[in-house]
């Protein structure tokens, strides 16, 4: 008697694990939504990668990444200033469940000490604005500045069409560089 009840706590033991070790691969093929991952749209995609992309450690100001998502194939486009920046971002855009493949073509900005200084100038500019202290406090500010060879590029999105001439206003005339590019898109309300 002792040995049935044994060989059958054992089965059961066996049964428990297999079911055990076959959830989490069920659970891989599908989200919490209960979707499967073949069944994702490109918008539930793309809303993963920009969340992805913002909770990077690394991403700040002073890069812009944008993706687009055509049957499950990322394409990434912008520009960083860290060529290691360049990498992460294709890996952790990889790594979203229905991402089939990633095209990574953003361009790694020039280093030079010259656009270091116009990047810290410019933001300096900008988010020490007191027209702009609810957007420095966040967590990843709206404005963004791309900086090549000089030139500087205001990316990313302000409440109204002021704000977006301001940013550049400051910029062109606190900072020293070749060109200001605004960029900026106004805030759609409703």
């Amino acid at each position: 008697m002792f040995t049935e009840v044994k060989k059958l706590s054992t089965i059961l033991c066996l049964a428990a694990l297999c079911i055990t070790l076959s959830v989490p691969a069920m659970a891989k093929d599908t989200l919490s939504k209960d979707f499967p991952i073949s069944y994702r749209s490109d918008n539930q995609l793309a809303e993963d990668v920009a969340h992805a992309i913002r909770m990077y450690p690394r991403y700040d100001i002073f890069d812009w990444v944008e993706g687009t998502v055509d049957n499950g194939d990322v394409t990434l486009t912008g520009a960083v200033h860290e060529p290691f920046h360049k990498d992460d971002y294709g890996k952790i855009v990889a790594r979203i469940p229905g991402v089939k493949q990633v095209r990574n073509e953003l361009r790694v900005l020039p280093l030079s000490t010259f656009d270091d200084r116009i990047r810290r100038a410019a933001a300096r500019t900008i988010y020490r604005n007191p027209m702009f202290t609810a957007y420095a406090i966040q967590t990843n500010p709206p404005i963004h500045i791309i900086v090549e060879n000089g030139n500087v590029t205001l990316k990313g999105v302000v409440a109204n069409p002021m704000e977006k001439q301001i940013a550049e206003t400051k910029v062109r005339t606190n900072v020293m560089s070749f060109g200001v590019t605004n960029d900026l898109k106004v805030e759609e309300l409703g």
